[in-house]
């Protein structure tokens, strides 16, 4: 039965995305709805300054231009508070909106929760993942990783990006 109900949770291509209303490092809520009509790469995060999560937000940062060329608006989630994700962002200079979901709503309503994050108990986290999108609030693109070293494919994701313009 569990899972059964684990698998009708599962957010897929088509399905309209989940929203949110989560604390960015200015502590201003923000919510999905706020994006609408822009093509949103949703990227959520492990933790705030680990290695693997800083070369990810970084390059993010780094195609910025890029993608919002292509529409698109990148919004970084982690189970971070808001007092972290700032030191990170302001020391890697991120210029898109880096939220906190400090209870891991939103990382369980998009059905990406890691518990035990790198063996530790109860350290819950968000899986590495990538949601695009569309402008109708529907998801058009979807990367989960079960191992929080793996990053996206950037370059998918462009590709991805370009192909729906």
């Amino acid at each position: 039965m569990t899972s059964f109900l684990f698998t009708d949770m599962t957010v897929n291509i088509g399905d309209k995305a989940p929203s949110f209303e989560l604390v960015d490092t200015d502590l201003k809520m923000r919510t999905l709805d706020e994006f609408k009509g822009k093509k949103v790469v949703l990227s959520f995060f492990v933790a705030a300054s680990s290695p693997v999560c800083t070369n990810e937000m970084c390059t993010f940062r780094d195609s910025l231009s890029e993608l919002s060329g292509l529409g698109a608006q990148v919004v970084a989630i982690s189970n971070d508070g808001p007092f972290a994700n700032k030191a990170f962002a302001e020391k890697y200079n991120l210029k898109f909106p880096v939220l906190g979901d400090y209870k891991s709503k939103t990382i369980r309503d998009y059905d990406i929760l890691m518990p035990h994050l790198l063996h530790v108990k109860d350290y819950d986290a968000a899986k590495r993942s990538v949601f695009i999108v569309d402008e109708n609030g529907k998801i058009v693109y979807k990367w989960v990783s079960d191992n929080p070293l793996v990053e996206p494919n950037y370059k998918e994701i462009k590709d991805f990006l370009k192909k729906g313009n």
